[in-house]
């Protein structure tokens, strides 16, 4: 069971995953040994299920995005479908949806010409692909955040 204390750890590791136990144990009003045992407890459970750093994609040079939708021609090509996916940096997250289109990719890339060569080369020879549909990302206005696991809901703490 996670309680109000689990679900402040989480919230805080989100918002900076490279915060030491030794100021999240005072943030959620614990010492250091019990909010230690309670994130190794969380990662064994797989409540978390890893750390990462962010990186600016322009910054690297990877300032193209587009969003593409996947028909499949069959349900039949599913799995593959989805393994191939998985091999693909480029494709850097993937959704599968009810009803149609069956998939949504977020593809990243140089430029465009990067992304038509991404496109040409691998996209239309996924497994199963029926039809392509992108659009390219303007602007983002919101990154990904994390989950809303405090009052964010409901106005209440879980």
């Amino acid at each position: 069971m996670i309680d109000a204390i689990d679900h402040e750890i989480l919230r805080l590791l989100q918002k900076d995953g490279r915060m030491s136990a030794t100021a999240l144990a005072a943030e959620v009003g614990l010492t250091v040994a019990p909010c230690h045992r309670r994130i190794k407890e969380l990662e064994r459970k797989g409540v978390l299920t890893g750390y990462r750093a962010v990186v600016d994609p322009a910054a690297v040079g990877l300032s193209f995005q587009a969003l593409v939708f996947v028909t499949l021609r069959d349900r039949a090509q599913m799995l593959a479908f989805e393994e191939a996916v998985g091999l693909h940096e480029q494709i850097v997250k993937a959704d599968r949806l009810f009803g149609d289109p069956d998939f949504l990719l977020k593809v990243i890339a140089a430029d465009l010409p990067g992304y038509q060569q991404f496109y040409d080369d691998v996209l239309v020879s996924l497994p199963g692909v029926e039809k392509l549909t992108s659009t390219i990302v303007m602007k983002t206005v919101k990154e990904e955040a994390g989950l809303p696991l405090r009052g964010e809901r409901s106005g209440r703490v879980p």
